[in-house]
């Protein structure tokens, strides 16, 4: 068999296969599925330690690592042709490999979880011919990494993939803390057999804080935000320059665009990611692969699905849009960890793949967070959007497009009209002690689907402003007021002298742009806006 070599750009375009959607890498090899070469960072990986864990979006290619360490450990040498491993790796030793999975499944209750495990132990003791006296699944591990070990004369190879799937499908109800006591309990072996142990590699969506699912191992090297490791999972600019010559120049034809311009269009839609703060950017792989199969550019990663546990997260816990978008400012352990019994939704968001590394100051160690990219952007908003207001989602549309209008007419009444419509009461997810907030954000929200330049919450000198926005050739500064049990008008006119006061307008009055100054007032028992003035 012949594998595609490194320099997969020189085959023709009718024998090249996305592999989209395959997760094995022998399936991948065997059938000729052009891979983009990860091996090298296999290669460093097993030289250099042990026990390592790995949080990556959905969708990004971790089963498909998991995969190659898997066959790479096993010593298929052949599947290794014309990749970095063949020439790195001179022994090629076959390990015992345990494999642990939890991706094919949904895990809402205890029973589920301890059924996949059974399933997943079961296989291997009849691998390794293990006799079962004690049927808790602890032991069941413990025994057979040892089985292993003697059987073979080797140490065993143990790849953990979406380790986290069973807390994250039962959050917030009664099976969470179940499901973590017992995953605590299952990984528990991993510790005491560690002289058995040659390779331990763990995969998920998050890194879980506070619970310590892996009890005692204190020594886990997490590679998350390692500059070396920042591509591992992904695609890389120059690996999209270097494998997929052919596919962009078969878009950007069927697209009618320049190649430069079918790159720079990709770039925008599904570029971005930055799991370190020197790293070169990324590409989401499964956007980029249906893009090139599809031959337009869609919203792919939402189409495959949002992660149940964000929309829990989003109902269970009040909206702080500001603290999510416009640049988020954070140090590291605001992001890295996720504790599920805190309120900060930074880890979530941030580990699930909607925002991203954008920048980093060396001297205060605080790291600025933004959406990846243009795809990102939207459906995250969108999200958002559905679950916090009263349009329809078939309507949703129509209602931005609307909003679109009303700002580039510089119809002010038309723009609130449309806000007023969307958010006529208070969502029962909401207390009331938390409808200014909510109020501000779901404001924010609809004016960032619009397309058009939004921030919140804009520091200045005297304070800061509520929500402003910016077109081609117009400023809208909105300041949100609650009545409180007060006339509207009066709270109006006292939110138009604080835009005035506190020199708002300021900083754009060079800017020749035609000056919006508006008043909200909304209600302070969850009854939406309840009137408005305008200067």
């Amino acid at each position: 068999m012949e594998y595609f070599s490194i320099l997969a750009y020189t085959i023709p375009m009718e024998e090249r296969f996305l592999p989209i959607g395959i997760q094995d890498f022998e399936d991948l090899r065997r059938r000729g599925f052009l891979y983009v070469d990860k091996t090298a960072y296999v290669y460093k990986l097993a030289r250099e330690g042990k026990p390592y864990f790995l949080s990556r979006p959905r969708r990004f290619g971790k089963s498909l690592l998991l995969s190659t360490m898997e066959y790479y450990f096993l010593g298929k040498k052949d599947l290794f042709k014309g990749l970095a491993l063949e020439s790195l790796e001179k022994d090629w030793i076959e390990y015992p490999v345990i494999k642990i999975s939890f991706g094919a499944d949904n895990y809402p209750d205890l029973d589920c979880l301890r059924s996949q495990e059974n399933s997943i132990l079961s296989d291997y003791e009849k691998k390794y011919d293990v006799e079962v006296s004690d049927f808790r699944a602890a032991p069941r591990l413990k025994n057979l990494i040892r089985a292993a070990y003697e059987k073979t004369g080797k140490q065993v190879v143990i790849l953990i993939d979406e380790y986290d799937k069973p807390i994250l499908d039962a959050l917030y109800t009664d099976f969470e803390e179940q499901n973590r006591q017992e995953l605590r309990s299952f990984y528990s072996p991993l510790k005491d057999c560690d002289k058995y142990i040659r390779f331990l590699f763990i995969t998920g969506i998050t890194k879980v804080s506070h619970v310590n699912i892996f009890s005692g191992l204190n020594q886990l090297n997490d590679i998350s935000l390692n500059e070396d490791f920042s591509s591992i999972c992904g695609i890389s600019e120059s690996e999209l320059e270097k494998y997929f010559q052919p596919e962009i120049k078969n878009l950007a034809e069927r697209r009618k665009l320049t190649y430069q311009q079918a790159k720079e269009k990709l770039a925008l839609m599904y570029d971005g990611y930055h799991f370190s703060q020197d790293a070169e950017g990324v590409y989401n792989p499964f956007c980029l692969l249906k893009c090139f199969m599809e031959k337009k550019f869609g919203s792919y990663w939402f189409e495959s699905g949002t992660p149940t546990f964000l929309v829990k997260t989003l109902q269970n816990q009040p909206i702080f849009l500001t603290n999510l978008v416009n640049g988020r400012k954070a140090k590291e352990d605001q992001f890295k960890n996720y504790d599920p019994d805190s309120k900060n939704m930074l880890p979530v968001v941030y580990q699930s793949g909607y925002l991203t590394i954008k920048d980093y100051n060396p001297e205060k160690n605080v790291y600025t967070l933004d959406f990846p990219n243009e795809e990102i952007k939207y459906g995250f908003l969108n999200v958002l959007l559905k679950k916090f207001v009263t349009v329809p989602d078939d309507d949703l549309g129509l209602a931005i497009d609307n909003l679109c209008d009303a700002l580039e007419s510089h119809n002010v009444d038309r723009v609130l009209s449309i806000i007023k419509s969307a958010i006529a009461d208070l969502p029962t997810i909401v207390k009331k002690d938390m409808c200014e907030n909510y109020y501000e954000s779901v404001t924010h929200l609809m004016f960032r689907m619009t397309g058009y330049n939004v921030v919140s919450e804009l520091q200045n000198v005297a304070g800061r402003s509520d929500v402003i926005v910016t077109t081609k050739d117009s400023v809208f500064i909105f300041e949100l007021k609650m009545d409180k049990g007060q006339d509207f008008e009066k709270i109006a006119e006292l939110a138009l002298t604080q835009i005035d006061a506190n020199g708002y307008s300021e900083r754009f009055a060079v800017s020749g742009k035609q000056m919006f100054k508006v008043g909200v007032v909304f209600s302070s028992d969850g009854k939406g806006i309840v009137g408005w003035k305008i200067k």
